[in-house]
């Protein structure tokens, strides 16, 4: 898994930076507001640096952010002063049914299957009655759908060697529905800046950054890499991915 460490002073500039998190935040908030919400208090899990949560703020609101890696909670400060904790999406910083809203952004495909869920419980745990989980689901799906050249030759050996994702729309339903947190609404946005040339997903490929390539091996690695060596146009940039953003709310209002 990346250091997120090491990888926090430059983290931002390599996806997407300002543009993909105002994309990202417009999202968040397009649903907190076709829902008819007015959060006063919002906690964002697993916040990072912090670029989208700070696009979440407003006048009249609260917003926080929990981070379990350091390095990425000190960039979060700078953006937030005083309203970045360090902590775990499994266990929340919060008193019970102490906010309004709880986001969780590219955070649940990160976690293993018992994290997952408990972070969705967490997050059920600190929402008021009514108020509103928003998530990103089927993340890696997004990355790597069928869209462009490079992803369809990348797709078949994806799908056979890939984990069952812990984001995966109707898992997160599921479980949602066990809790008590119904879906609301949902959307899309763009992953801008973050589509892909073939000569970079080469040098992805053979990095450590995919579990499913290594669970593939180097045999079948080499042979996707020398497939995407011979496609046109080597640095031209693929489209970008497109997440799907779904709002689940707590029942009891």
């Amino acid at each position: 898994m990346l250091d997120y460490d090491r990888e926090a002073a430059r983290y931002d500039a390599t996806r997407g930076g300002d543009a993909r998190a105002r994309a990202a935040a417009d999202a968040i908030e397009a649903l907190l507001t076709g829902l008819g919400a007015a959060p006063v208090r919002i906690i964002d899990v697993g916040c990072g640096t912090g670029i989208v949560t700070v696009r979440l703020t407003r006048p009249g609101r609260s917003v926080a952010g929990v981070e379990r890696s350091g390095g990425m909670a000190a960039v979060a400060a700078t953006r937030l002063p005083g309203q970045i904790t360090l902590g775990d999406g499994t266990r929340i910083p919060l008193g019970r049914e102490s906010v309004d809203a709880v986001t969780m952004v590219w955070l649940l495909h990160l976690l293993n299957p018992a994290d997952s869920a408990s972070a969705l419980a967490e997050a059920h745990r600190v929402l008021r009655p009514g108020g509103l989980l928003i998530t990103t689901v089927g993340k890696d799906d997004a990355a790597h759908g069928e869209a462009d050249d490079a992803t369809a030759i990348i797709a078949p050996v994806r799908a056979r060697f890939d984990h069952d994702p812990t984001d995966r729309l109707e898992r997160v339903l599921d479980l949602g529905e066990r809790l008590g947190l119904a879906l609301a609404a949902q959307t899309t946005f763009a992953g801008l800046g973050q589509g892909r040339s073939p000569r970079r997903w080469r040098k992805q490929l053979r990095g450590d950054g995919y579990g499913w390539a290594a669970a593939a091996g180097r045999e079948r690695v080499d042979a996707l890499c020398a497939a995407l060596e011979r496609l046109p146009d080597q640095d031209r940039v693929r489209p970008d991915p497109v997440y799907q953003l779904v709002a689940l709310s707590k029942g009891g209002r």
